[in-house]
């Protein structure tokens, strides 16, 4: 050999030599050893094989079959010594591993009928709303896809371009891509639609409610809030289109009076329920209701808007009275209200016979009075919610007149005016007396009754032997003069209380006077009350 190639010869790195496996040791596969790691031998578990999934499943595990049985024992017997060719050659092959009898269904979803997923899907749409689990439900399988597509569970939709408040263009942009979506899901998903909302829509509202017009003949309630551009044309067009519609919102939008009178003269005699933003062009559109142009109408709620309209609103009383005899709901929300004079002599309106609830409520002192109040009520005598926040001129004597006698929400409460007038001191026992077996909520906040006043006035709620317990759940007394035994009093007269404000309340302790949720916070209030010392003031 020459020196070099001996030289190289001895710097070459030995060769690794691959190691045997011991003699008497099994190969074992993938297979065996996913096996051992999920349910190892002893552990009380065992593996249930399918087509998509592996399950462990505790208990002992399915029979083997005697094929299986022997190989077990056969792979237990140690390999005589060989050579490694020999031993590959003579090492034995798993067991086929034989498949269960019984095992878990990969289609369930698409076994379950029609007709119960359509019930499913029923329910939830009527807690959260079509949207977004009917558009997640379509993608699960076909059956998910063909149960979410019915039409009958896209009874109520809101429809709002995502880009709203952003720049112009990128606002109409967007309406424009939403309105392309539109032209198919309306004839498609919506043939069957019920209530729609559409909110900041500023440039489509006409094409939107021509396709809603065209397929959406069964639509009941409609609601447009912040929209812009709807025309007396596109109005009158949906009113002729859906026969069932009732219900109209334009609270916050700008609408023209014009097309709202258009609509109800259309509309007029099936209309229900209405929701008007006071402005200047409020009056047009209730002339038209006291023409008698709604003969129907329930629900009617006139409110303002973000920038207030101090014109005070002139509303007579009669003339409502005769044009929407079947009003149940009248609400006046944050407006300054005057009843239109009725002249020198004083001739009584029909009255609204069907009226459950009258709002007057407002953030500032209104003009309301006794008079008013009685020629607005005096033929209601199935009333059950009646808000004068902010109506100062409301005495108690002028509410004791009043023909309801099962008043159930009573709401008086004076925030932030109650310190340029002269409050009544006395004559809230009036309001117990007469409805305490009824009343559920009472609002006595920053009026100005006496200690004693309020003692005689909450201990109308005391029980009697052999009565049964007040109905009373909610009082809020937040200002007022009321005293610790009072309060007491009024806490273990009344085991349904669930809300207590006693803000403010000069007359208590300090580190009660806060409000209280639940019947565990208003329990531990009349604790404390029993426990703590006599105030001073």
């Amino acid at each position: 050999m020459a020196p070099g190639v001996a030289r190289r010869a001895r710097r070459r790195p030995p060769r690794s030599v691959r190691s045997a496996r011991p003699v008497g040791v099994r190969a074992r596969s993938a297979e065996d050893w996913w096996w051992d790691r999920l349910a190892p031998s002893g552990s009380g578990y065992h593996l249930l094989q399918s087509d998509s999934m592996l399950l462990v499943l505790p208990g002992p595990g399915p029979a083997r079959t005697r094929v299986q049985r022997r190989a077990a024992r056969r792979t237990q017997r140690p390999v005589p010594p060989a050579s490694r060719a020999a031993a590959v050659k003579a090492r034995p092959r798993p067991a086929p591993v034989s498949e269960p009898q019984q095992g878990p269904d990969p289609g369930w979803g698409d076994r379950i009928p029609l007709e119960i997923l359509l019930q499913i899907f029923g329910l939830l749409v009527a807690s959260d709303g079509p949207m977004p689990f009917l558009g997640r439900a379509a993608r699960v399988c076909r059956r998910w896809h063909e149960a979410a597509s019915q039409p009958a569970l896209w009874h109520t939709v809101t429809l709002s371009p995502p880009l709203a408040g952003r720049l112009a263009k990128s606002g109409a942009k967007a309406e424009k891509k939403l309105l392309a979506s539109l032209e198919w899901l309306m004839p498609n998903r919506f043939s069957q639609l019920q209530r729609l909302t559409l909110i900041h829509w500023k440039s489509q509202v006409h094409p939107v409610l021509k396709l809603v017009s065209e397929s959406c003949p069964r639509l009941t309630f409609l609601k447009l809030s912040d929209c812009h551009g709807v025309t007396p044309d596109t109005l009158v067009m949906l009113a002729k289109a859906c026969p069932q519609l009732h219900s109209l919102d334009i609270q916050h939008s700008m609408v023209e009076s014009t097309a709202v009178v258009s609509f109800l003269e259309e509309a007029g005699p099936r209309m229900c329920k209405l929701w008007l933003t006071y402005s200047s062009q409020t009056t047009a559109i209730l002339g038209a209701l006291l023409g008698g142009c709604c003969p129907q109408l329930r629900v009617l709620e006139v409110s303002t808007g973000i920038n207030r309209n101090s014109t005070p609103l002139q509303l007579p009383v009669e003339a409502l009275q005769k044009g929407c005899p079947q009003l149940q709901v009248l609400r006046l929300l944050n407006l300054m209200w005057l009843p239109k004079p009725s002249g020198r002599v004083v001739t009584p309106g029909p009255g609204f016979p069907s009226l459950e609830e009258l709002c007057l409520a407002g953030s500032s002192c209104n003009f309301v009075s006794n008079e008013a109040l009685g020629r607005l009520l005096h033929d209601s005598p199935n009333l059950r919610l009646l808000d004068l926040r902010g109506c100062a001129r409301i005495t108690p004597g002028g509410l004791h007149d009043l023909p309801c006698q099962d008043l159930e929400q009573l709401h008086l409460g004076l925030y932030g005016t109650s310190d340029r007038l002269t409050l009544a001191k006395e004559g809230s026992h009036l309001l117990t007396q007469k409805w305490c077996h009824a009343l559920r909520e009472l609002d006595l906040s920053g009026q100005g009754f006496s200690e004693k006043d309020l003692e005689q006035a909450l201990a109308a709620f005391s029980v009697t032997p052999g009565a049964s317990h007040p109905a009373l759940c909610s009082l809020n007394l937040r200002g007022t003069r009321v005293t610790p035994s009072t309060v007491s009093s009024v806490i273990s007269s009344c085991p349904g209380l669930l809300y207590l404000n006693l803000e403010s309340c000069r007359c208590l302790p300090r580190g009660l006077k806060r409000a209280y949720r639940g019947q565990e916070e208003v329990q531990w209030c009349l604790e404390q009350l029993l426990t703590s010392p006599p105030s001073s003031s």
